[in-house]
């Protein structure tokens, strides 16, 4: 497993482990399934770990923190967590101090951790890039030593771009894929420009870029693939990346056409994403260990060549950038 820097946070793997799947919103996950899972993520050289408060109320939290209790302890991992979407409503004024302060807390109890690694403002509205006294809360919590680092995780570039201007921000979590390219265009070289890590989420387009959806497939009530397929419940573009299901498979089976036989999709996605150097760190999820491994394996797969990076780029112009590049 290979490492890169996360703004001041430090070395991490550059293949993460993204867990909102062992909190909630995608099927019934079991404990032992969860535990599981963590484990084969360690065991595969992955010390990186993104949450948040809302998976499963914080179940993904406390998971993580009972598998990984001796790693947390001796410092050999890092784990990122999330907070605001606890607010009802979430609101820009609700990210203020006395909140922040509240949620922080909780996090520092599930996690049993008495300073947490990474805090993210959890895709807050725009609004809050604007509120310069909820960056001042942010600080006083590091100074205070109840958090180590913070960043933001955002659903469209305009608002990475502003969060990369407050000095404590180190990092920005938010979509990139090879069907979600928007944040190659000028976001990465700010970022890099700023020395800010880049966490790059739903790398697999919710299952879309691994090639094993089809048609006819079916999840489960309590999935958001099922139900927030138009963003009835959150930001639609976590959801398939935004890209409209049908569509999305038809820009997977061309895609598919394109690249060598040799090169399985997963890999191929997670490789056109880490071949961008201003990315520190990806964070696919998964509860099953063979796609975990594999994940992580990808760190170590060749670079796409030239035709792979035109065959992504082809197929983003042909099926997917009238869906998504000009929301995100």
């Amino acid at each position: 497993m290979n490492h890169r820097t996360l703004g001041n946070v430090g070395a991490v793997s550059e293949v993460g482990y993204g867990s909102w799947q062992i909190g909630s919103d995608w099927g019934d996950v079991s404990e032992a399934e969860a535990v599981e899972a963590v484990e084969t993520a360690r065991d595969a050289g992955i010390d990186f770990f993104d949450t948040a408060d809302v998976y499963g109320d914080g179940r993904s939290e406390q998971i993580l923190g009972d598998v990984l209790e001796d790693d947390i302890a001796s410092g050999d991992v890092t784990v990122a967590t999330k907070a605001g979407r606890r607010l009802d409503p979430h609101v820009a004024d609700g990210y203020d101090e006395a909140n922040l302060r509240r949620f922080v807390n909780r996090s520092r109890e599930n996690l049993g951790m008495e300073t947490l690694d990474l805090v993210q403002l959890h895709c807050p509205p725009t609004d809050v890039y604007y509120r310069p006294e909820t960056f001042d809360a942010l600080d006083d919590l590091a100074d205070e030593g109840k958090i180590a680092s913070y960043g933001v995780s955002v659903e469209r570039v305009e608002e990475g771009l502003k969060a990369i201007a407050y000095p404590g921000v180190e990092t920005v979590q938010i979509i990139f894929n090879p069907f979600r390219q928007r944040p190659a265009e000028l976001f990465l070289e700010e970022a890099a420009a700023r020395d800010v890590g880049v966490i790059c989420r739903v790398p697999l387009a919710s299952g879309l870029l691994t090639g094993a959806l089809s048609r006819d497939a079916e999840f489960p009530e309590d999935d958001h693939r099922n139900y927030n397929r138009e963003g009835d419940a959150f930001d639609v573009g976590e959801t398939f990346a935004g890209v409209p299901f049908e569509t999305g498979l038809d820009a997977v089976d061309a895609l598919e056409d394109r690249i060598p036989d040799d090169r399985a999709l997963p890999e191929f996605a997670l490789r056109w994403i880490l071949d961008h150097d201003a990315v520190s760190t990806v964070i696919p999820g998964s509860t099953t260990p063979a796609h975990i491994e594999s994940n992580a394996a990808a760190s170590e797969a060749a670079p796409l060549s030239d035709a792979e990076r035109e065959a992504a780029n082809a197929v983003y112009d042909e099926y997917v950038r009238e869906h998504v590049h000009h929301r995100w």
